[in-house]
């Protein structure tokens, strides 16, 4: 069996005073291989994300990398982790600083893990990592010198899309990552994370309402329902075959069309 890159062991997560946002939750995030979480709003994916993410701190159980515990008190191994696991954001509107140019957005990941060690000049490692990450998502290299309000939502989360794969992680935390997008620019952004998925070897774990999105992007599948796990498993049989009424639910929510009258 092929070792988790990422895991969540039996996991629970509550604020102070107030009930349980999770209750006991497994999850293994194995390489190459991407995993939606699916659920409504409120079951508690957002807040399992933040938790893989190093973020937040679980209340119960363990967040595991690379097979031992996460815990910011390991500074080395904190640093490994910021580097294998980066993540992207959901409204491209404002997960970038309007205040600076792309080029500076998109190497961030690179000063804050210390890996900028040449002087600021055209030819050094730094802009070549950043020109390379903006042509992996799409955009030409002049991007590099404009600002964001320059660009559409589409080519903003593409901006942030190669902010997070510029140092070059193993998994990518995206939390619904094409929600705020029209129809066209969404299937053109899971396209892109696809490729990405296939030409980078990026892990993919992706929060998300869509089960259209799902079924195109996500081998592995986890349902929620009210913090806790109630299925997971290969998403064409999760989606295709549910087995607990909530995931039935869910499925049964998309919106289909009509049959087509006959003229």
């Amino acid at each position: 069996m092929t070792p988790a890159i990422l895991e969540a062991r039996q996991v629970g997560f509550a604020y102070r005073g107030a009930a349980p946002v999770l209750s006991d939750v497994s999850l293994a995030v194995t390489p190459g291989r991407s995993v939606a979480l699916v659920g409504e709003s409120g079951a508690g994916k957002t807040t399992l994300l933040r938790l893989l993410l190093g973020l937040a701190r679980p209340t119960d159980g363990q967040i595991l990398f690379d097979g031992a515990e996460l815990s910011p008190r390991g500074r080395g191994r904190m640093r490994a982790f910021r580097r294998s696991v980066q993540t992207v954001f959901q409204d491209p509107y404002s997960s970038l600083d309007p205040r600076q140019r792309v080029g500076r957005i998109v190497a961030e990941p690179l000063r804050s893990l210390g890996l900028l060690t040449a002087p600021r000049t055209q030819g050094d490692p730094a802009n070549v990592r950043v020109a390379a990450a903006l042509d992996a998502v799409g955009l030409p290299a002049d991007a590099a010198r404009r600002y964001p309000h320059e660009f559409s939502g589409g080519q903003r989360q593409r901006i942030a899309i190669a902010r997070a794969i510029v140092c070059e992680p193993r998994v990518l935390l995206a939390d619904e990552p094409v929600s705020a997008l029209d129809v066209s620019t969404r299937v053109r952004i899971v396209d892109l994370l696809a490729e990405l998925r296939e030409t980078r070897g990026l892990t993919v774990v992706m929060v998300s309402h869509d089960l259209a999105v799902v079924a195109t992007l996500c081998g592995h599948t986890a349902v929620l329902e009210r913090g806790r796990i109630v299925e997971q498993g290969d998403t064409a049989a999760v989606l295709g075959s549910p087995r607990h009424p909530y995931t039935r639910r869910l499925v049964d929510s998309v919106p289909r069309l009509p049959p087509r009258v006959q003229a």
